[in-house]
């Protein structure tokens, strides 16, 4: 099969599924832009913050792609064949993932800007929001402490994107104030970013650098920590809207590049259309539904909807642009990294820089990266498109990083906080956040996350299965056709707990039990929630 063909059919599905199904959503959704966001009617200038829908795209787009949706089909592919993922990361970008995106985005902002835990404790009960919370909460540790060791790594292995990755801190701060403080054109601050962002990552080339240290994981990882701190607690404005932005704008333009490269050379993809239904990983279903995750659908993005972006938005109808479109637009990513290491690498052969099974061994950053080197060679050569490839993947790594810990000092204020639990104390941004990071260091720091980091797949689509249930819940209150939510909410919660099973019955022979262990929380957790569910639903109705 011609890459071009594949690319071009995607490519007009998300088109035509933006115009027609967004737009039904967004009616379903009742969009008005009468009513008042909490962006104005919150403003505080350091988490409620009016700001331009362009600007938050980007910085949504890029707190929501982080590496999701290139390590899934990168792996996917490989177990399944590439025309599964293929249709998955259709289908699920658009009939549930981009609804998903949406749907919490605006019940958020109909609930204060508040997280999606907390509209469940709003449309269904105090005893479902600290169950959400508490789930939440834990899972943001894991994904902070995880991208620091990765975010480290990729330093350490790759010391040419280092200048580049640090530089970009100082250039947003100068950009956010430009545009925030002395309200000079956002195209004259953008211009400037760029300009300097890319002769930073030019620089990168001719001076890596490295610490000088004898062990630079763990510096690395605790700079990395200090850093996220440093950005979730800042006003948005400042360094987290500004900077992630600005990475928009390198995936933008490594995206356009890559399926221009697509276009120009147009390779055969060489990996099997479909290999089995049984991979190494498990069956088809449920295992490429929970592999091929941000590319399709991922419960972190709700997290980021009725997180930080809920709280940016100056008026609704923003909200089918940044949360569905966002959505179809890391669809377009996924379909990239497919094929780039479909296409772009071989399929049957020896040659360890070409071999598509031998590169994935080394690990998917560098298996991707060389794939797209492939795509570009003709415009950028195979060495500095590899490079692009991999900068393109620790810039929002980077992103998930700074996001995830900002995203854990709301959900840890509202599950703890006054509102919450009761400790005051966790009203304060820098205890809240401090309390995330120390956990997430020690995990970071001892390796301990690879203990249960093998769950992370199942968890996050729990989440999003959760996120559609809380949706439905509201939208059933509000006497609306809850269909639209509620059949993906079923299927991501099957495909869940499905997933979770066949996990703990690899896990039983092994005597794991700290892994079986979370695996029973989260079945169990699942199974409160459907009951919340359930019950919420009977009262909902029996009183309309």
């Amino acid at each position: 099969m011609n890459s071009l063909v594949i690319a071009i059919i995607g490519l007009i599905a998300l088109y035509f599924a933006y115009v027609i199904y967004g737009t039904k959503i967004s009616k379903l959704l009742d969009i008005n832009d009468d009513n008042e966001t909490p962006a104005i009617g919150m403003n505080d200038g350091v988490d409620y913050v009016p700001t331009r829908s362009q600007i938050v795209f980007g910085h949504h787009f890029s707190s929501i792609a982080g590496a999701g949706p290139i390590i899934g089909p990168v792996v996917a592919a490989s177990l399944f064949g590439w025309l599964p993922a293929f249709l998955w990361i259709v289908i699920g970008s658009i009939f549930i993932g981009g609804v998903h995106d949406m749907s919490s985005m605006v019940a958020s902002i109909r609930h204060e800007g508040k997280s999606i835990a907390s509209v469940a404790g709003k449309v269904m009960s105090r005893r479902a929001q600290l169950i959400f919370a508490s789930f939440i909460w834990l899972t943001l540790i894991l994904i902070v402490a995880v991208f620091a060791v990765v975010a480290a790594k990729a330093l350490i292995n790759k010391p040419e994107i280092v200048l580049p990755t640090l530089m970009l801190i100082p250039i947003a701060l100068l950009v956010g104030y430009m545009g925030f403080k002395l309200g000079i054109d956002t195209r004259i601050g953008t211009a400037l970013g760029l300009v300097l962002l890319f002769a930073f990552i030019y620089l990168g080339l001719s001076y890596p650098l490295e610490l000088p240290v004898s062990d630079p994981f763990s510096y690395w990882v605790v700079i990395l920590l200090v850093y996220a701190f440093i950005a979730s607690v800042l006003p948005v404005w400042t360094l987290l809207q500004p900077r992630d932005y600005l990475a928009s704008y390198v995936l933008f333009i490594g995206l356009a590049i890559g399926f221009i490269g697509v276009a120009v050379v147009h390779p055969t993809i060489s990996t099997p259309a479909f290999i089995s239904v049984n991979s190494s990983n498990g069956y088809l279903w449920p295992i490429l539904f929970v592999t091929v995750a941000c590319g399709a659908v991922s419960g972190f993005h709700s997290l980021v909807s009725s997180g930080t972006t809920s709280k940016q938005i100056k008026k609704e109808s923003d909200t089918k642009v940044i949360g569905y479109g966002a959505m179809l637009v890391e669809g377009v990513l996924a379909i990239l990294a497919l094929l780039a290491v479909t296409a772009g690498l071989s399929w049957a052969t020896n040659d360890p820089s070409i071999s598509y099974p031998v590169l994935l061994k080394q690990g998917w950053i560098l298996t991707f990266g060389t794939g797209y080197g492939h795509l570009v060679a003709p415009i950028f050569g195979l060495t500095l498109g590899t490079v692009v490839g991999m900068m393109i993947i620790k810039t929002f790594v980077m992103t998930t990083l700074d996001t995830a810990s900002r995203l854990g000092r709301f959900v840890g204020t509202e599950l703890f906080g006054s509102n919450g639990l009761g400790i005051t104390v966790m009203d304060n941004r820098y205890v809240s956040t401090i309390v995330l990071i120390i956990p997430a260091g020690a995990l970071a720091l001892t390796d301990s996350w690879t203990i249960i980091w093998p769950v992370f797949g199942s968890a996050n689509q729990l989440i999003a299965a959760l996120t559609l249930f809380v949706v439905t819940i509201w939208l059933v209150g509000l006497k609306k056709p809850s269909r639209y939510t509620l059949y993906p909410g079923i299927f991501m919660l099957l495909t869940t707990i499905a997933a979770l099973v066949f996990l703990a019955i690899d896990l039983i022979p092994a005597k794991n039990y700290l892994l079986g262990g979370t695996v029973i929380i989260l079945l169990v957790l699942a199974l409160l929630v459907v009951v919340e569910t359930i019950s919420s639903w009977k009262r909902i109705k029996a009183s309309i």
